[in-house]
């Protein structure tokens, strides 16, 4: 597997317990965090300055894609590798 591949999946992990604890602090709800992933993924969607293939559009949204799905397990006290994530984020694509 390229290095750089496995550097994300560390960095997307890293981010989703970040979130968690700005969650815990109080410091952003957890929808507040959604919208602000959201709003990111709505940018990069309609972004028309690059002509992206459907497979580059889906592989700079997956870290987002990700992020919200580790947001939804952290509100239901549950949680995923980063493995479970990218499967269910490739069902619901």
């Amino acid at each position: 597997m390229n290095t750089a591949n496995l550097q994300l999946k560390g960095l997307i992990m890293a981010m989703a317990s970040i979130c968690d604890a700005i969650v815990e602090k109080e410091l952003l709800t957890r929808g507040e965090l959604d919208t602000a992933l959201s709003k990111a993924k709505r940018a990069i969607e309609q972004d028309d300055d690059h002509e992206l293939s459907g497979a580059n559009l889906a592989a700079i949204l997956l870290p987002i894609r990700v992020l919200q799905l580790a947001g939804e397990a952290g509100s239901k006290g549950e949680g995923a590798t980063f493995s479970d994530y990218a499967k269910l984020v490739g069902r619901l694509s």
